[in-house]
């Protein structure tokens, strides 16, 4: 239960409600990485892989609000001809990254394509060969001829890429890209859920009814 969000944190109703009043009309744009409620506030949501698409597809609108991760909202910002109004938040893990980091692993590794997510900085995204989601970077690493490549996102997936690619050779571009929370979830965690089906989650109507409805919009486009 203690398994949370950073990045979902760092925004709340009342904050997203003031925001809204102060740009009326303006949609909303949601990365799925954050709460029913704020969700429930909101136009559409987005992933890091579709965001682009999400923004673009808003024909009819110029300005766009952009929640929670100021990072993705930038990165999609050289991708439109939209003004995009980007939140202040950031997934801890990736934001800190640094070039500095990333130049120290590149120094030992000089022929190693950097991929990154589109959650990091734009000074780290400069940086990069490549930038994806967490499947663009997985499909990345299969269709790249690189024996080694240098990953820029939360190190769980280099488990996935050893397991696609078992000739080549992935390189965290930091150490310190774990997520804690999502390590506190475990099988034995997975396991009890579904045999003892406790810890069973239930959103109000009157939040999980609109809610669905920017997830249904984002489908729709996708």
């Amino acid at each position: 239960m203690e398994a949370g969000c950073a990045l979902a944190d760092m925004i709340n109703a009342a904050e997203l409600t003031k925001v809204k009043i102060n740009n009326p009309g303006v949609p909303v744009v949601t990365y799925i990485n954050s709460t029913a409620e704020i969700k429930a506030l909101s136009d559409i949501c987005c992933t890091s892989s579709n965001a682009i698409n999400i923004v673009n597809s808003l024909h009819a609108n110029k300005k766009i609000i952009m929640i929670p991760d100021g990072n993705l909202a930038r990165y999609t910002a050289k991708f439109t001809d939209k003004e995009i109004i980007p939140w202040n938040g950031y997934c801890p893990v990736h934001h800190f990254l640094t070039t500095e980091s990333i130049q120290q692993v590149k120094e030992k590794y000089p022929r190693a394509p950097f991929a990154a997510h589109p959650e990091c900085t734009s000074e780290v995204l400069e940086l990069a060969d490549f930038v994806g989601s967490t499947g663009g970077i997985l499909r990345f690493a299969r269709e790249c001829d690189a024996a080694e490549i240098i990953i820029g996102t939360e190190m769980g997936v280099i488990h996935q890429l050893k397991k696609q690619n078992p000739g080549k050779t992935f390189i965290p571009a930091s150490d310190n890209l774990i997520c804690e929370t999502m390590k506190c979830i475990t099988l034995e965690d997975i396991w009890r859920a579904l045999i003892e089906m406790k810890h069973v989650i239930k959103v109000p109507e009157e939040t999980g009814i609109p809610a669905k409805k920017a997830l249904d919009r984002m489908l729709a486009v996708s």
